[in-house]
């Protein structure tokens, strides 16, 4: 019969076997309900408010803001595809009626200055023959198919995998929001630390994801206007449509509200006006691209309570590490750290001595002599110690 150390090693070695398998089973979602998480710690606030006000119907309360999320996600996306859509089709019909009405040096008159000289120069090299033009045609087409057709399927594949990571959050959040509760309380019995313990590091990642996810939003807003005034300025045309895409870049911080700016300068560059462009790029680099690295950190440092410097570099040591999904988890890493170290001086460090406390060795200073008081000793060892100059004696 297997002794009780042996059969705790064998539970011990399933635990682990079973997180392993669970990690496995998690891994293709994890960044999805990571997502949820946090969406759910942010939102928990208004569900519970708005369940109250529906009467106890927690489902349509979590489905209203599961909506909202849904809204916030496909409006954005909707207009900018209709918008470029739009831009697209009109740009190919202005061309084509060009080319049918004037030919092709009609549509070279209408090309911008400091594009014109280039283009002509690269019409010259072509052979005009249409029988020559068919063939460099088909051998261009014959060369790059297969590479557009792997470029195509990739992206249908990148799409693909992030619409149905999406869909996995909005699942994901909507039971979050209903049964969070109890799924932190059932963590909380479950958990071997100290009764409220996982409470309080379970605070602790909800207000550093609230106030990661805050500022992120935060400073996307403050980047698209910063990005806005230099549109006006440099007389951008569809300044509003830019800057509506360099709020959405924003979020995104891979690419960021910069690029948008210096896509913004290209384009006055190429249509002649070369000052508005090299204002552009100044105001983009300057003034749009070092907002992000100051005012995120100072509004992040609110919910986290840290000094600005350990945010900043939570969140690029965060994105560096784990991508795009790192400015969550850098900030939640160092607040995880931060708050274990003080539960640990709190409930597991040495005692802070109050007033009137007998002094330690290890707390007096250098020269100075200890002094004992009687009443803290016993009896016998009253006699062997003898009393401090400043004790008086009793007689």
């Amino acid at each position: 019969m297997a002794t009780e150390q042996t059969a705790q090693r064998v539970f011990t070695g399933l635990i682990i076997l079973s997180i392993i398998l669970l990690a496995l089973v998690v891994r293709p979602f994890a960044k999805a309900f990571f997502l949820a998480a946090v969406l759910a710690g942010t939102f928990y606030g208004l569900y519970s408010r708005l369940s109250r006000k529906l009467r106890g119907h927690n489902n349509v309360a979590a489905g209203v803001i599961v909506s909202g999320v849904i809204l916030a996600l496909l409006l954005p996306l909707g207009g900018l595809t209709a918008f470029v859509v739009t831009e697209v089709s009109d740009g190919v019909k202005f061309v084509s009626d060009t080319v049918q009405r004037e030919g092709m040096e009609g549509l070279i008159d209408k090309i911008p200055g400091p594009v014109r000289g280039p283009v002509e120069r690269l019409l010259e090299r072509i052979p005009l023959e249409e029988a020559q033009l068919d063939e460099t045609l088909q051998q261009q087409v014959s060369t790059q198919g297969g590479t557009a057709a792997r470029a195509v399927t990739g992206a249908v594949a990148a799409t693909g995998s992030i619409a149905f990571q999406t869909v996995m959050m909005l699942i994901a959040l909507f039971f979050l929001l209903t049964e969070g509760a109890r799924l932190v309380k059932w963590v909380e019995s479950v958990s071997p630390l100290r009764r409220g313990q996982t409470g309080e590091i379970l605070r602790e990642f909800r207000s550093v994801s609230v106030a990661v996810l805050v500022s992120s939003v935060a400073t996307a807003g403050v980047q698209a206007a910063a990005a806005l005034v230099g549109f006006l300025i440099a007389r951008v045309p569809a300044a509003l449509f830019f800057a509506g895409v360099a709020f959405f870049m924003a979020l995104i911080p891979a690419v960021g509200a910069a690029i948008v700016v210096l896509a913004a300068a290209a384009l006055m560059f190429f249509s002649g006006h070369p000052w508005a462009a090299l204002f552009l790029a100044i105001w983009g680099t300057v003034v749009v691209g070092l907002v992000d690295n100051i005012v995120k950190p100072l509004l992040a440092r609110r919910g986290m309570h840290q000094h600005a410097a350990i945010v900043f570099f939570a969140l690029l040591g965060g994105l560096a590490a784990f991508g795009t999904v790192g400015l969550l988890l850098g900030p939640l890493i160092v607040a995880f750290f931060l708050a274990l170290l003080r539960i640990y001086e709190r409930d597991y460090g040495r005692p802070t001595p109050r007033p009137g406390d007998p002094a330690t060795p290890g707390e007096t200073g250098g020269g100075e002599s200890l002094i004992i008081r009687p009443s803290v000793l016993s009896a016998e060892t009253r006699e062997r110690v003898p009393l401090s100059p400043t004790t008086p004696e009793r007689h």
